[in-house]
């Protein structure tokens, strides 16, 4: 990498790709958007939408359908924000078209895509996204944060940072978003995997009268996972700390969980298989029941098959 600014491409403009994008390019840097389908199309006619707190911006970032479409550079940083389910897509796509000292940044849910990535890029970071959005309307993305819209530390993967990580905080952070390296991400990351699965048992069992027993089974059977696989993780204090008040709810602009957005657009994959799922293949590959995390990753699927979103 050399020391010229990163020029940055956002593959996979959903909620949390569009947010991170539409505040990079506001804030001056140069920014590609890759996306499909009627958002594209959207986008291309008419800028990306980014609706936050202080009004509705039109973002007119350069955007392509595939990595095909990108001026590839040696500044180039891209930062992957698909779904886990999505990210073999992507990087078979990456790699036919990004030179492999390309760094990418794993701008995701879940702890499964860093490795994936490190078969085919030497440069892998982990991104922890603490970003409330949604994207549930194509050409639209909806910052549910305000002031600050969200909290992205990064690190090398699998660990470590470098001045890379640096470069992106800063960009980050001049953007609006709380930012810094951390060499230790994966610990972030499954903490935030095991907040991920608990969110998810009020978006696959809104109705069970047990709910609040079921968040705590959850939550109880991903700590007994990493404890298991000898996994680092922060804890709850650590993490609740790194929040504080910075993530602001706008009352204005509720809506359901990642999860939830993907269930009610009738998606034709979810990515539960790599949040309470990853915990039931920890609990599998280390010997610890996870019942009640395989119930959350059986209902989920249940509900996309009937198209009950």
């Amino acid at each position: 990498m050399s020391h010229h600014a990163p020029r940055y491409v956002i593959y996979g403009a959903g909620a949390v790709g569009g947010v991170i994008a539409g505040h990079l390019h506001r804030a001056g840097s140069e920014v590609t958007v890759i996306a499909r389908g009627e958002h594209l199309e959207r986008i291309l006619a008419n800028g990306l939408l980014l609706d936050t707190g202080a009004g509705t911006q039109v973002i007119k970032a350069a955007a392509a359908p595939s990595a095909a479409g990108v001026a590839w550079s040696d500044e180039t940083v891209v930062i992957l924000s698909v779904k886990s389910h999505q990210t073999l897509g992507a990087l078979s796509d990456l790699a036919a078209h990004a030179p492999p000292g390309t760094p990418i940044v794993c701008a995701q849910n879940g702890v499964a895509n860093e490795r994936e990535v490190l078969r085919h890029f030497a440069h892998t970071y982990a991104m922890t996204v603490m970003l409330p959005a949604t994207h549930l309307v194509p050409g639209t993305v909806v910052c549910k944060s305000h002031p600050t819209p969200g909290i992205l530390d990064l690190g090398r993967y699998p660990n470590g940072t470098d001045d890379l990580c640096e470069s992106v905080a800063r960009d980050l952070r001049a953007a609006g978003f709380a930012a810094q390296a951390r060499p230790d991400i994966m610990a972030w990351k499954y903490r935030k995997l095991i907040s991920n699965a608990v969110g998810d048992v009020a978006t696959v069992l809104p109705d069970d009268p047990e709910i609040e027993t079921l968040r705590g089974r959850v939550r109880d059977e991903g700590e007994a996972v990493l404890a298991a696989a000898g996994v680092p993780v922060v804890s709850q204090a650590q993490d609740r700390e790194r929040r504080g008040d910075l993530l602001r709810s706008r009352a204005e602009a509720r809506g359901p969980n990642s999860l939830g957005q993907s269930l009610s657009r009738g998606t034709s994959g979810i990515e539960v298989d790599y949040r309470a799922g990853e915990i039931v293949l920890l609990g599998r590959l280390h010997g610890v029941p996870t019942p009640v995390n395989e119930r959350i990753q059986r209902a989920a699927h249940a509900r996309l098959a009937t198209g009950a979103g």
